[in-house]
């Protein structure tokens, strides 16, 4: 039995249901870990279903209570020989709101529903059908080895990305004897392209930046008072300017990363940002100038304003109202220092004659990624461009944010994400889909990957 074999082995899994049905299975698990009253369920997930399907992969796991007591870990194990490669996975099981009755033709979130090429049910892309993939592509790997993997495999599942992974550092840590491992490989997240397989090192960090003007109680008439009383809104509004402009370029140094690199660049000479129909165009005269889209969403930091507010937008009263507050994030890389940012951000304000802005952050996401000079990168991208026959992107880091410092920082491992959705998928949003033709290509890629890992004999 051969490479081919196996890939031929997994994609199968497509053509006779057999994968729709178990991802169809697990969708069917209502595991929003936002809503308090799904607990029960979020453990059932990792007991009831993911337990069984790891037990048929020849791993042994385990539940980990989480310090919190919020939600709970499953940490499952497949070992063959300590001198195998070892490689450590993760995936989440957690999702958002399932937003019933907010989808197209009255679509239930909860049963997984194909029409044409698309697959919807929540937490098909993010992110039960992309641990789906991986599972079954070992699955296929081992049937085509003959019950063995040729190397060793650990996979941690948490229930709490969707409220920040707030456990998964300090379990990790507690862990980290057992989740010692040669390299990491994750699946989350979208491809660069729908017809583009997609390597990405790490993630852009976050940082949620609150700015509240305070001036007086209640609103008070605008004929009787404007011109003498100051506009919280108006205020807020030229603060804001101050820090990002017109066209969404950066104004405040502290809030910008370090000079691209030449080889930041060159990873990122060939990848093009290309919208497909259904998604939206890109913005001309937006952003940084003199950087290409690519490094501009990939390799450079921005400020949007995720909400703002004052007064009634939807009633609005012939009145100056007496507070205005706005959200803003910081989308950051490595690199930026992101612990002075609050401050930096208070004192350029307070400079600028608007000391009664008050900035407070929130919801902090650290930027990481694995070392430019790692050879799992090279051998990852070779493994994806012999399956599929066209090179992948291979990203510095991912544009969002994931817990991937916990793996690169906090463990130390090289870290190789492979998602298998796409950016029009709809994740965290009504009608969240995984595509056919991308889910049966990476059901290849993942097949290929694991089997080159047990072609190694050894760790790179």
């Amino acid at each position: 039995m051969t490479r081919a074999d196996a890939i031929a082995r997994a994609q199968a899994q497509i053509s006779s249901g057999v994968f729709l049905k178990e991802l169809d299975r697990r969708v069917g698990f209502k595991t929003e870990s936002l809503n308090a009253e799904r607990a029960g369920v979020l453990r059932a997930y990792l007991e009831e279903e993911l337990t069984p399907a790891f037990a048929e992969l020849d791993f042994t796991s385990r539940l980990i209570e989480s310090p919190s007591g919020k939600t709970p870990f499953l940490l499952a194990e497949h070992h063959e020989a300590a001198a195998l490669p070892t490689v450590l996975m993760y995936g989440h099981g957690d999702v958002v709101d399932g937003m019933v009755g907010e989808w197209r033709d009255g679509l239930d979130p909860w049963r997984l529903t194909p029409v044409g090429n698309r697959v919807y049910g929540r937490g098909t892309a993010d992110n039960k059908g992309q641990h789906s993939i991986n599972l079954a592509a070992l699955r296929a790997v081992r049937e085509t080895r003959g019950g063995k993997l040729g190397f060793n495999a650990k996979f941690i599942v948490e229930m709490g990305e969707e409220t920040g992974s707030p456990d998964l550092g300090a379990v990790c840590e507690s862990l980290r004897d057992e989740l010692s491992a040669d390299v990491f490989v994750g699946s989350d997240g979208p491809r660069l392209a729908a017809d583009r397989p997609t390597v990405f090192l790490g993630c852009r960090g976050g940082i949620r930046i609150h700015l509240d003007v305070n001036l007086r109680d209640g609103g008070h008439h605008s004929g009787n008072w404007g011109g003498v009383l100051a506009n919280p809104a108006t205020i807020l509004a030229n603060a804001i300017a101050t820090l990002v402009d017109g066209h969404g370029r950066l104004k405040l140094e502290q809030l910008k990363p370090p000079r691209l690199t030449n080889q930041i660049r060159g990873f990122l000479n060939d990848v093009e940002i290309k919208p497909t129909a259904d998604e939206p165009a890109l913005s001309q005269n937006w952003g940084e100038n003199g950087l290409s889209a690519a490094e501009r969403l990939y390799a450079w930091n921005t400020l949007e304003v995720l909400a703002i507010s004052s007064g009634n937008i939807d009633k609005p009263a012939n009145a100056i109202p007496g507070r205005a507050r706005a959200v803003l994030q910081l989308r950051f890389v490595v690199g930026t220092r992101y612990d002075q940012v609050v401050d930096a951000v208070r004192t350029h304000l307070e400079a600028n004659g608007f000391p009664m802005v008050e900035v407070s952050a929130t919801q902090s996401f650290i930027a990481s990624r694995t070392d430019f000079d790692s050879p799992w990168i090279k051998w990852s991208a070779d493994s994806i461009a012999q399956t599929t026959g066209k090179p992948p992107a291979v990203l510095p880091n991912f544009g969002g944010s994931l817990p991937n410092d916990v793996f690169s920082e906090r463990l130390g491992l090289p870290t190789i994400w492979v998602p298998h959705s796409y950016p029009g998928c709809s994740q965290h949003a009504p009608d969240e889909h995984i595509l056919l033709s991308v889910t049966e290509e990476a059901l290849g890629i993942m097949a290929g990957l694991f089997w080159d890992l047990g072609e190694l004999g050894r760790p790179l």
